[in-house]
């Protein structure tokens, strides 16, 4: 079905894996398209509690691919950007959370995709960087305006303007992953987090990932009457109930909201 990614379903999780090891799963325009694709599919997906997204071999996501955008004109390169904002926008705004498992290098196009998820969950061998400017250019995925708002605007600034690669030991310190484990436990170790937010309730996950992404860049007024007016929400649903009653009855919840 797909040519540079692997798509799998299973026990409420959707496996998605960038499968181009030889070029270090470089983004081109066909990879950015699946991923928009398959995105998608898990995002429509009413079986699917959870996503991870993870990269084949030894790498996350080695950066674009430097081949395809060497060749491009100028106009070229916008709809080439265009294409990545519009795959990482999806991913930050599905209602489906998004664990990215960093496997490797996450590098350019891959440190945005990465940033483009809810939970960031590497390996000790994973690095991290957006070295754009050693090849003229700049992030074109979003990572000039994610960066900022994950590690702050001095952090951001330096990893940016010196393209230097940090050790997720570093990117653990400065916020960008949220937990860094021993390359053989990274699947586990997701699969452990995706299963822990799949015993909530769904309708309460769902908001409350709304609640953050929505209330992030506004001021603090407008966010608290956001928060308050989406809080009401999940009172008039089925879960609500069960999840209130399950507490008062000391047994587990059985939920059946998505």
């Amino acid at each position: 079905m797909y040519e540079t990614i692997k798509y799998e379903v299973k026990d409420q999780i959707a496996y998605i894996t960038v499968n181009r090891p030889k070029a270090m799963n470089a983004l081109n325009s066909t990879v950015l398209e699946e991923l928009y694709e398959a995105f998608v599919a898990a995002g429509d997906d009413e079986g699917v509690r959870v996503i991870i997204l993870t990269g084949e071999g030894k790498a996350f996501v080695a950066g674009a691919d430097i081949a395809e955008m060497s060749k491009m004109t100028p106009v070229e390169a916008r709809e080439f950007g265009k294409k990545g904002h519009k795959l990482m926008n999806y991913i930050h705004n599905v209602e489906t959370p998004v664990i990215a498992a960093i496997n490797g290098f996450a590098l350019g196009g891959g440190c945005e995709l990465s940033m483009a998820c809810d939970i960031r969950v590497a390996a000790e061998s994973a690095k991290f960087g957006q070295p754009e400017v050693s090849l003229g250019l700049i992030p074109g995925f979003a990572g000039n305006l994610r960066l900022p708002r994950l590690v702050g605007k001095g952090m951001a600034k330096y990893m940016i303007l010196t393209g230097e690669m940090i050790g997720a030991d570093e990117a653990y310190r400065i916020g960008l992953v949220q937990k860094v484990v021993p390359l053989e436990e990274l699947a586990g170790e997701t699969e452990r987090i995706a299963k822990q937010i799949i015993a909530q309730a769904p309708i309460a996950v769902k908001y409350a990932k709304d609640v953050i992404n929505n209330g992030y860049d506004m001021d603090l007024k407008s966010a608290s009457a956001y928060e308050v007016n989406t809080f009401g929400i999940p009172f008039a649903s089925e879960d609500m109930v069960e999840g209130t009653t399950a507490f008062l009855e000391k047994r587990k919840p059985v939920w059946k909201n998505r």
